[in-house]
């Protein structure tokens, strides 16, 4: 960790911390802990629920009433939900219907915004978001006062599909998936980057305006990340998937400052690029289970690992998921992302300068028998600004992928169930000494 603005006695201990850490791997036992202060009310991926599964959110911050800032999240074929800070329902909005009978409906997966946003029709703020049943970004424009609700469908009508070139691919679902969004300071443009769901494959799309005030996009080009990868023994490694299936990204998020991509490939690590894709991706961290060999068993439809030759990390358990960036006004900050494997959340030096260092994590334990834990995070996003009297020290917003209490579904088993916790950034600061 850093010393800036940091006395040397905790320099120390940190120092003496990291070099524990980077010999050993890391458990959840080794973590500190924070609770949430609140959260929505479950999602439940059902016919009764709307198919609606709790995946990522994006935290917006009202300039004029920072008190009354919005969390729009997706719930992917549930569509878009939008919460106050308390962590009360403001706003739902469906995910577009199915084409035909037959074809796949609209599913939204990630989430991101754009301020100030240029369109036809004046500046605006804007909820972009990776419609992975339709192959397709959708933009929202953010206005609080609106009746109705806030969020307005301002997307193109004639947005094309981002990876498929017909409706038979799209139905094939290797579509667009993980999403972060990026305004390029020296031009002005934005964009949008977007992974390609059970491929490797990354594409950066400039936001462009279109009649009457609607967005949409223009794909810049694309990159693909490796798939097999060299190990120190001499042989080479994939991760164990389905069949016909390469290691997808999904977390993603990007630093303003200096224009730099950090891509979470599940089942590999973090890698650091260019944000414009060019130039040579650089991998910041493993997962514990890389260089594990695996075999694909098609009756359990599961991978039974083979013996852990060590060639992995020590402190991220696949999947990688939900990053995002804490940001301080001196150009310090942290590059966080959550462990699926073991429930915790890992924390990297925002500076590309020292390495992207380790820099400790923590988990979410339960606040009390109706304020649970979190488990199998799927997405997260972190605002270090003040929001009114609730949360003077910024927010926190995670996705929970294991609601309680648990809801039976009335054939002898439980409802998927899901949400978003809402934690006090200032206690996460506390905890771990960030």
């Amino acid at each position: 960790m850093r010393t800036t603005h940091r006395t040397a006695r905790r320099a120390a201990a940190t120092a003496v911390l990291a070099t524990l850490l980077a010999t050993s791997p890391v458990t959840a036992a080794d973590l500190p802990t924070v609770t949430a202060t609140s959260e929505t009310a479950a999602l439940y991926d059902d016919a009764a629920g709307g198919n609606s599964d709790a995946d990522d959110p994006a935290i917006w911050r009202d300039p004029a009433h920072p008190g009354r800032s919005l969390v729009v999240a997706t719930a992917k074929e549930g569509g878009l939900r939008v919460y106050d800070l308390d962590a009360r329902l403001v706003q739902s909005l469906k995910a577009p219907k199915l084409p035909a009978e037959d074809d796949a409906p609209g599913r939204f997966n990630n989430v991101d915004l754009v301020s100030g946003l240029r369109t036809s029709t004046g500046r605006a703020d804007v909820a972009v978001v990776s419609d992975r049943g339709n192959d397709r970004l959708r933009i929202y424009r953010i206005a609080p006062s609106r009746p109705g609700g806030p969020l307005t469908d301002i997307t193109d009508p004639a947005a094309a599909p981002v990876f498929s070139t017909d409706q038979a691919e799209i139905n094939e679902q290797r579509t667009a998936y993980g999403l972060a969004t990026w305004k390029d300071t020296t031009t002005g443009r934005s964009y949008a980057l977007v992974s390609q769901r059970e491929r490797t494959r990354l594409a950066l799309l400039e936001l462009v305006p279109a009649a009457a005030g609607t967005v949409g996009y223009r794909k810049v080009r694309t990159l693909d990340l490796p798939s097999s990868f060299r190990l120190p023994n001499g042989t080479s490694w994939t991760p164990c998937l389905e069949p016909g299936e390469l290691p997808q990204v999904e977390g993603m998020v990007v630093d303003p400052a200096t224009g730099t991509l950090y891509a979470g490939q599940e089942d590999v690590g973090i890698w650091r690029l260019r944000a414009d894709l060019t130039g040579r991706p650089v991998l910041v961290d493993r997962v514990k289970e890389y260089g594990v060999p695996g075999t694909y068993d098609e009756e359990s439809e599961e991978c039974a690992p083979g013996a852990d030759p060590g060639y992995g990390g020590t402190r991220l358990s696949a999947d990688v998921e939900g990053l995002t960036l804490y940001q301080e006004r001196d150009g310090d900050g942290y590059l966080l992302a959550s462990g699926q494997g073991d429930n915790t959340f890992a924390l990297y030096d925002r500076e590309v300068s020292e390495g992207n260092e380790y820099e400790g994590g923590f988990r979410i334990a339960a606040a009390s028998p109706d304020l649970d834990s979190v488990e199998e995070c799927d997405g997260a996003a972190v605002l270090n600004a003040p929001l009114g009297d609730r949360y003077p020290r910024g927010l926190l917003v995670v996705q929970d992928g294991q609601e309680t209490p648990e809801v039976p579904d009335g054939e002898g088993g439980t409802r998927t169930a899901t949400g978003f916790k809402f934690i006090d950034l200032g206690a996460v600061v506390d905890a771990t000494d960030m």
